[in-house]
């Protein structure tokens, strides 16, 4: 049997790697490869004592997962980071010595660089996939982490660089991505060196978390959260950042000018205060927003009761790569979407299948037009829900090109 060991730089209960990443291993696993999951866990100690962490590892084996993980460290931010990576170089390498690996998949930079590190230093040779899940020097730099051009900006784009001419085969998570990075691979799937390029956007699991049966929790959610009669837009996912809060609260004040029963849903982990004093400002009750966190498996639940979702991100260079795992999410609950122009493959999807609107400009008139739009489109939950299933379904797309990528490595 063919093996695979997968590096995460997230802990295994956060609502990413629950969403994408245990189910395309699990549905590796069960195309018939041995996956190996390397996470690092923040506060490892207190967050996985040893019966919990037992039990988890156990759950996970059912789904042919072996899971293992290393402490996380958070600050300082750059020298914590280096001391992270030489402790998973460190592991990989002797996981390397002790098992037939095949294939180090990295997920991300970080998780990629100790793959090439720890098979640079070692006497075996797996394959290297780099599982591209963003422009990380350009997002820290757009997001004003980094300094523009600083030296943490140049230094990651070296390794950056390094990664991308060490890998043996590479995920984007967008076609613009892919045509800017490797255009010769549009056709054939190979880039100039005969690697293996495979579009994956980010995927959602119908099976576990958009069930047939889902459309009939609507009114019992809606009567829960007391919106029976309202029009309800959601924002699921961080705030600040790349995320625009400010343009948020403003196209939901210009929507509310038109629609006075508009509420607003977030479903965060970030602060509350990052948008609830915005909206305060703009006239908003607090009758009129919900702003918390849910449990990851609930927002399925939470999505069934509104009528239209939210992604407002910065448009640039980095945000080509991006693939917000809000909006495959939003469709499959049959929300249309509002979302600014220049990010990812949005603008296509919204604009193909007619399952949202999109905003140029930033501008209350812009808003306002985008919000009678939007209240205006056609049979527009079951177009939503066709574009989910037909572009971002995990086992007919994720999986499918996962396994189809794993192949070609192996070739």
């Amino acid at each position: 049997m063919q093996s695979s060991l997968y590096i995460c730089y997230f802990g295994l209960d956060q609502p990413l790697v629950q969403t994408q990443v245990i189910p395309y291993l699990r549905e590796l696993a069960r195309a018939g490869f041995s996956i190996k999951l390397l996470t690092f866990e923040p506060n490892a100690k207190s967050s996985w004592p040893s019966e919990k962490a037992s039990a988890t590892r156990s759950d996970l084996a059912t789904h042919g997962i072996d899971w293992h993980f290393l402490p996380y460290h958070k600050s300082p931010s750059a020298l914590a980071t280096a001391w992270d990576v030489a402790a998973g170089v460190r592991w990989v390498r002797t996981l390397l010595q002790r098992e037939k690996i095949d294939i180090l998949h990295g997920r991300a930079h970080v998780p990629t660089l100790i793959a090439a590190l720890a098979r640079k230093y070692s006497t075996a040779k797996p394959k290297i996939l780099f599982d591209i899940r963003g422009f990380m020097p350009e997002e820290y730099t757009d997001a004003g982490v980094w300094p523009e051009n600083g030296f943490l900006y140049r230094i990651t784009k070296k390794v950056e660089r390094w990664l991308l001419r060490e890998s043996d085969g590479i995920v984007v998570l967008t076609e613009a991505a892919r045509n800017l990075l490797f255009p010769e691979s549009k056709n054939s799937g190979f880039d100039e060196r005969g690697r293996p390029i495979e579009v994956i956007p980010c995927c959602v699991d119908f099976e576990r978390r958009f069930p047939e049966g889902l459309s009939q929790d609507r009114d019992k959610m809606r009567a829960q959260l007391n919106v029976e009669k309202r029009f309800v837009v959601t924002h699921v996912g961080a705030l600040g950042g790349l995320y625009l809060v400010d343009e948020i609260a403003d196209f939901l004040a210009a929507a509310r000018s038109y629609d006075e029963r508009l509420y607003a849903l977030f479903l965060t982990q970030s602060p509350p205060e990052l948008i609830v004093p915005l909206l305060r400002e703009r006239g908003f009750s607090s009758e009129d927003y919900f702003v918390g966190r849910v449990e990851p498996g609930r927002v399925p639940a939470y999505l069934s009761a509104c009528d239209a979702g939210l992604s407002f991100v910065t448009a640039g260079y980095a945000t080509l790569s991006r693939s917000p795992t809000k909006i495959p999410e939003y469709l499959a609950a049959g929300l249309p979407i509002v979302a600014n122009s220049g990010v990812g493959d949005v603008d296509e999807l919204i604009t193909q299948n007619g399952v949202g609107v999109l905003i140029d400009e930033f501008n209350a008139k812009n808003y306002l037009q985008a919000f009678e739009c939007l209240v205006a489109l056609d049979n527009v939950r079951e177009k939503c829900k066709i574009a989910a299933e037909r572009g971002f379904d995990l086992n007919r797309v994720g999986a499918v090109r996962y396994q189809r990528l794993y192949k070609r490595l192996l070739e």
